[in-house]
């Protein structure tokens, strides 16, 4: 069975080199570009795991990713956090995102990250 993923990135760009990614990697993708559409998404798509950019036009990844984590509906899906102006560290303070990768990032990298939190999701759950 295809995992789910829910990619969250405004830049028209990175958002379908994702999805062209993790499509090549066998996932079923849906590409939001903002965070209106991701709350339209989530509960619709009900994703493996989410990737979020920090930085949106319309709210920023951070708050996003502690509505999941905090919604008993979500809480237990694996969040990716990406971004070019912040680090683990930083991200971890602020939210329980599983994961970051810095902008711009190592495809290949990229890959395996996805890979290790999709398959830490199916044993948590």
């Amino acid at each position: 069975m295809e995992k789910n993923i829910l990619v969250v990135e405004d830049n028209t760009d990175i958002r379908e080199i994702i999805g062209i990614l993790l499509n090549e990697e066998q996932y079923e993708v849906h590409l939001c570009k903002d965070a209106g559409s991701f709350r339209k998404e989530i509960f619709q798509r009900r994703p493996d795991m989410v990737i979020l950019d920090v930085m949106l036009p319309d709210g920023n990844g951070i708050d996003l990713c502690c509505e999941i984590k905090s919604d008993y509906r979500t809480g237990h899906i694996p969040v990716l956090m990406m971004s070019a102006h912040s680090n683990l560290l930083e991200i971890r303070k602020k939210c329980e995102a599983d994961d970051f990768i810095s902008k711009p990032f190592d495809i290949n990298l990229f890959i395996a990250k996805v890979s290790q939190i999709v398959r830490q999701g199916n044993i948590n759950n």
